[in-house]
């Protein structure tokens, strides 16, 4: 799984931008070429949290669509699976570009 290799680099920044402060809600933007299911995320945040500053924080996940072009028809489109076809001519024959960030959008701490 993954999730727990993304969720050890989001806690590392947790922990940085938290300074010791305990965290009760962490706000990450993730690409839909990560194909990161949420309640795997939230699973291994969780345990990897443990002990930590973000011990016991909910996780808001934000999946960033890729773009992809149509390189027959000239189409663009938004698309989360990776696997898509172009939305107006069917074709396979498109590119597909960005959806692979993993940015720390936000912090919330508990008082």
């Amino acid at each position: 799984m993954h999730e727990y290799g993304l969720c050890e680099g989001v806690l590392d920044a947790v922990r940085r931008r938290a300074s010791g402060r305990p965290v009760s809600k962490v706000r990450v933007r993730i690409g839909a070429r990560h194909a990161a299911e949420a309640d795997s995320m939230t699973q291994a945040f969780g345990m990897i949290s443990v002990g930590t500053e973000a011990e016991e924080a909910t996780l808001d996940l934000v999946t960033v669509p890729a773009a992809l072009r149509c390189r027959d028809c000239g189409a663009t489109a938004e698309v989360t699976d990776m696997l898509a076809v172009c939305p107006k001519c069917a074709s396979d024959n498109v590119e597909i570009t960005g959806g692979d960030e993993l940015v720390l959008e936000s912090l919330e701490y508990r008082p």
